[in-house]
C-alpha cells in the first residue's frame, strides 16, 4: 500500500468521525424537537384506535376522523387544566402573602415535636436529625426560583404542547403517506417481514400506552379515595401526582409513599406531632401501600400482559433487568423496547425455540 492509498485512506476516516461528530452535536442542539417527535409518536399511538373508532363506528372520513382525535386530546388537557388552574391560582395567592417566617416557625415547631417523641423512645434526635438533614427544611430561599422555574416551566410546557398536537394531527392525517414513502426506503427482500412489525408494534403499543393510561387512572382514583378519607388538603393535587411517579414501575410507588406523608405532615403543621401528625400520617403511608399492593398484584399485571400479551413475571424480570442496566429511564422504556424486540424476533428469526417461546401470545 502506497502513501497515498494510506493519506486517502487517512482522510476518510477523519470524514468519517467529522461527519458522526456533526451528526451528534446536530442531535444534541435539537433535542427538544427529538423529544417533541418522540411524545407525538406515542400521542399518535394512543390516538390511533381513537381515530379508528371515528371512521369504522362513526363512519367519520380520515380527515374528520383525524380532527376528531386531536380534539378529544385537547379536551382532556382542557379538564385537567380546568382542574388544576383554581389550585393554582388559589395557591399563587397564597405564596404571595406568604409569610416564610412564621412557616418556619412552624416547621421549627414540627421538628422540635418530632425531637421530643424520638428522646422518649430513646433515640437521639441529634443523631437522626444530622443523617437525614431535616433541619434543611426550615430554610424558604428557594422559593423565588422555584416560582421563576413554575413559571419557565408552564411557558415550555405550552409550547411544547402545540408543537407535539401539530405533530400528532399530521401523523395521525398522513400515516399511509408515511408507510407509503417508508415502503420505497426498505429493502424489497425484507418488505413484508418489516411492514408485519411495524404493523403489531403498532398494535401492541397502541394497547400497552392505553393500558398505561388506564393503570394511572385506576391508582389515582384509589390514591385519591385514600387521601379524602383522611381528610388532606388538595387531595386531587397530591393523588395526580403520586399516580403519575407510578410510570416509573416499582420505584414510582415508593417516591410516592414518601411525598405524600411528608405533604400529609406539612398539611398539618401546628398540630400536636404524637397525637394528630404522626396517626394521620401513617394511616395514609399505609393506605398508599394497600393501593401499591393492588395495583402491583392486581391491576399492572393484568393490564401491562394483556396489552403486550406478555406473561406478569416476564415483565416483572425486563423491568428489574432494564432498571439495573439503564436506572430509572431503562425501567420506564423496559416492556415497549421489549415488545419491539420480541415482534421483530418473531418476523425474522420465526423457527428459533427460545424466541418461540417468548412470542407463542402475539
Amino acid at each position: 500500500m502506497d502513501s497515498k492509498n494510506i493519506a486517502l485512506g487517512i482522510v476518510k476516516a477523519v470524514g468519517i468521525l467529522v461527519g458522526i461528530g456533526a451528526l451528534l452535536y446536530l442531535l444534541y442542539e435539537i433535542q427538544t424537537i427529538i423529544v417533541y417527535l418522540v411524545v407525538a409518536l406515542i400521542t399518535t399511538l394512543i390516538g390511533s384506535p381513537i381515530l379508528d373508532f371515528f371512521k369504522n363506528r362513526l363512519k367519520f372520513n380520515h380527515l374528520f376522523a383525524t380532527i376528531g382525535t386531536v380534539t378529544v386530546f385537547v379536551l382532556l388537557l382542557f379538564g385537567l387544566i380546568s382542574l388544576f388552574v383554581p389550585l393554582i391560582i388559589n395557591q399563587g395567592q397564597n405564596l404571595s402573602l406568604l409569610n416564610t417566617a412564621e412557616i418556619e416557625k412552624d416547621i421549627q415547631n414540627l421538628l422540635d415535636q418530632i425531637a421530643v417523641f424520638l428522646e422518649s423512645h430513646n433515640i437521639d434526635a441529634k443523631i437522626v436529625f444530622d443523617q437525614t438533614k431535616l433541619s434543611s427544611l426550615i430554610s424558604f430561599d428557594f422559593i423565588p426560583n422555584f416560582l421563576n422555574a413554575v413559571i419557565n416551566f408552564i411557558s415550555s410546557f405550552g409550547i411544547g404542547l402545540v408543537a407535539v398536537l401539530f405533530i400528532t394531527f399530521f401523523f395521525l392525517k398522513d400515516r399511509l403517506l408515511f408507510v407509503i414513502a417508508f415502503k420505497k426506503v426498505i429493502p424489497d427482500s425484507h418488505e413484508t417481514q418489516i411492514l408485519n412489525s411495524l404493523d403489531k408494534i403498532n398494535h401492541l403499543l397502541s394497547r400497552y400506552f392505553i393500558g398505561l393510561l388506564l393503570q394511572l387512572f385506576i391508582v389515582f382514583v384509589l390514591y385519591l379515595i385514600v387521601l379524602l378519607i383522611f381528610g388532606i388538603e388538595n387531595a386531587i393535587v397530591i393523588a395526580f401526582l403520586c399516580a403519575i411517579l407510578n410510570i416509573v414501575p416499582y420505584l414510582g410507588p415508593l417516591i410516592a409513599s414518601v411525598m405524600a406523608a411528608i405533604l400529609t405532615m406539612i398539611s398539618h403543621l401546628g398540630a400536636d406531632f404524637q397525637s394528630v401528625i404522626l396517626p394521620t400520617t401513617i394511616y395514609v403511608m399505609i393506605g398508599f401501600w394497600i393501593v401499591q399492593l393492588i395495583d402491583n398484584n392486581i391491576s399492572q399485571p393484568i393490564i401491562f400482559s394483556k396489552s403486550v400479551s406478555s406473561h406478569p413475571l416476564e415483565i416483572f424480570l425486563v423491568i428489574l433487568i432494564a432498571g439495573f442496566l439503564s436506572g430509572i429511564v431503562g425501567m420506564i422504556i423496559a416492556v415497549p423496547i421489549y415488545t419491539i424486540l420480541k415482534v421483530v424476533g418473531k418476523e425474522f428469526f420465526p423457527n428459533n425455540i427460545v424466541i418461540q417461546l417468548l412470542t407463542k401470545n402475539i
